[in-house]
């Protein structure tokens, strides 16, 4: 099973604000639904903020098995699985047969699966200083970056965007 980092980051490295994200980028949006979803059946592992950042209408994401990491052993939702442990989260994904398993924040949970990932999906949004949540600090150097993929802004896009996939060396 493949284990991916998906996050949307400003050239600071904020990932958030007020328990939302800072942007609104359609194309980002439609790339992460097409990624999480995949072929086949994937899973999203997030923290109980993401979740709870989530509009209720998409809590669960659909067509996904959403696994939730919260300390809180009485958390509880009927369509979502608690994992203690990031361990406890990626054999709660195994055990469902999940191809692909795609970390989704927030910002701890990103740190404490950033050793365990092969790949970070990484979408730069060029512009600075725009949340109150950043990515955990991470070393480029044990990184190849292989794919790029350049967003203008219109419409449905109020920032420029490079969407980039890092592999690990």
């Amino acid at each position: 099973m493949n284990i991916s980092i998906i996050v949307a980051m400003d050239e600071d490295g904020y990932i958030g604000l007020g328990n939302g994200l800072p942007w609104k980028l359609s194309s980002d949006l439609s790339r992460f639904k097409r990624l999480t979803e995949g072929d086949g059946f994937n899973a999203v592992i997030m923290g109980r903020k993401t979740w709870d950042s989530l509009p209720q209408s998409f809590q669960p994401l659909p067509e996904r098995l959403n696994i939730v990491m919260s300390r809180d052993t009485g958390w509880h939702h009927d369509e979502a699985e608690n994992a203690l442990y990031p361990g406890r989260a990626i054999e709660i994904a195994y055990a469902d047969g999940c191809e692909e398993c795609w970390i989704i924040g927030g910002s701890q949970i990103y740190e404490m699966f950033l050793e365990q990932v092969s790949e970070i999906h990484l979408t730069t949004v060029h512009t600075s200083g725009s949340g109150d949540t950043k990515f955990p600090e991470w070393s480029r150097e044990n990184w190849v970056e292989e794919e790029v993929e350049y967003t203008e802004i219109d419409e449905n896009n109020e920032f420029r965007t490079t969407y980039s996939i890092w592999k690990r060396k």
